[in-house]
């Protein structure tokens, strides 16, 4: 008889024989319920495990000699969106503590999916309130193993904006940059970037472009492919006209500006393949998820076929995500985004992986300026980064200024080429509730449809 049926029949014979031993011990604790979950795990030696009867956390009893003295006291999480159709209004979050003045902010963002993404931080609450926020692994494995379910991007992203709020209060309390925390900065001159491109019609527009980067400095560029949708086994046309694309660009930035291709996911391993071989004397940075991510067999194969480096990964999710495509050797770069992947504890954790199998690190940062500034701590203290994406032009827009508006100076804008390091402690900004008033959450609306011609739907 295992322990579980021998506890349910002890039950049975303790209502039988009143007052028994054993009814007494049994009544002390909670019945098991209808899933044959065991609510009660009590709690070891080393304060590991979490919860008592009464739903109390009991870990923190453990760590009483080592405490801080500070406290969690309040998660606060807001959306805004900077307008009213966004597909990826920003989702934040603000840790406050006992210590008056002492917050920590994070990010949470995740395209298309706002209002889940606040309800899912907000379910993390019993796991904060009343704990040490300098215990920062201690919290991330409780929000990532006690959830039960493995993470997905929607769990993955909240617990990224709470971590990230985590270590802003950790380097806060101790009057550090994160960065430092981390053993950063590996390059003291500060975070090489590439910016995006955009209507990109003529040569004309690549000369302004091209005279425009080199002026502020800029040494690398993004660029996407020319049709919006891409079928498993491509014509001979479409793949011809992406070639010749890439070719014109390349031509027209000249070699002391580097290229990097977005490919979306949008083909199969065979069109990408042969796409890829027939840019090769193009020497491109790197070409971003030429198949989906999740089949790591495929990205393998195109690899195997390639002299151009391969890269992938914003859509994956903690360090256990990233490990079959490390194995396999079929990725040069590893893209993780601090957002998603489960913040700074677990982007430094992918770093740290990827390095000792030769993989460089080239972040995603398509959302907003919290993990963006985030990110540049582990992008500081990483021996293998390569570049940091920021998810914007080398002429700044509207967005940018909102943020220079919020945090008081350019955030993730480049300086001679490379995004100077902050110099304040935590992340290295502030930022007041009463700023983001002017951008109430607008609703979450979903990401772009694409279709074939046929009607079927096509990859993003």
């Amino acid at each position: 008889m295992n322990r579980r049926r021998f506890l349910g029949a002890a039950a049975m014979m303790a209502a039988a024989v009143p007052g028994s031993r054993i009814g007494a011990a049994v009544g002390s604790r909670q019945l098991i319920d209808s899933c044959a979950c065991d609510p009660f795990l009590g709690q070891a030696r080393d304060g590991s495990y979490a919860f008592n009867p009464n739903g109390q956390t009991l870990a923190s009893d453990a760590f009483r000699d080592l405490s801080s003295g500070i406290k969690i006291t309040n998660l606060k999480v807001f959306g805004v969106s900077l307008t009213p159709n966004s597909d990826r209004p920003y989702v934040f979050v603000k840790l406050e503590t006992n210590q008056q003045g002492l917050v920590g902010w994070g990010e949470a963002t995740l395209e298309g999916k706002g209002q889940s993404a606040m309800s899912c931080v907000e379910d993390f609450r019993d796991f904060l309130i009343g704990n040490d926020p300098m215990q920062v692994e201690h919290l991330w494995q409780s929000m990532y193993v006690h959830t039960f379910y493995r993470a997905g991007p929607l769990i993955g992203s909240a617990i990224s904006g709470i971590d990230q709020a985590l270590w802003d209060i950790r380097g806060k309390a101790l009057n550090v940059p994160v960065y430092q925390l981390l053993g950063g900065p590996y390059d003291q001159r500060g975070i090489r970037g590439y910016y995006h491109v955009e209507n990109i019609r003529t040569a004309e527009d690549l000369a302004h472009l091209r005279e425009t980067a080199l002026q502020e400095g800029v040494s690398c560029l993004k660029i996407g492919l020319p049709d919006h949708d891409y079928e498993w086994i491509e014509t001979n046309a479409k793949i011809d006209r992406a070639v010749k694309y890439m070719q014109r660009v390349r031509e027209g930035l000249g070699s002391s500006i580097d290229i990097a291709v977005d490919f979306h996911a949008k083909m199969g391993p065979a069109v990408a393949s042969i796409m890829i071989k027939e840019v090769e004397p193009l020497n491109l940075l790197f070409v971003e998820e030429p198949c989906p991510p999740e089949n790591p067999q495929a990205m393998a194969r195109i690899a195997r076929h390639s002299t151009t480096p391969i890269a992938t990964g914003e859509r994956l999710v903690a360090a256990y995500g990233c490990r079959e495509l490390i194995e396999m050797g079929a990725v040069d770069i590893l893209q993780t985004d601090i957002n998603h992947v489960g913040g700074i504890s677990a982007l430094w954790k992918v770093a740290a992986m990827a390095n000792i199998s030769n993989i460089s690190m080239a972040p995603h940062a398509c959302e907003g300026p919290i993990g963006g500034l985030a990110t540049l701590h582990v992008d500081s203290a990483m021996p293998n980064f390569l570049v940091q994406e920021i998810c914007s032009f080398v002429t700044p827009g509207d967005k940018e200024k909102i943020w220079a508006e919020w945090f008081g100076f350019p955030a993730m804008r480049m300086v001679d080429g490379r995004v100077p390091l902050p110099e304040k402690p935590g992340l290295g900004f502030v930022l007041s509730e009463a700023s983001l008033n002017k951008y109430p959450f607008g609703g979450t609306k979903p990401m772009e449809f694409v279709w074939h011609q046929d009607g079927s739907v096509a990859a993003l």
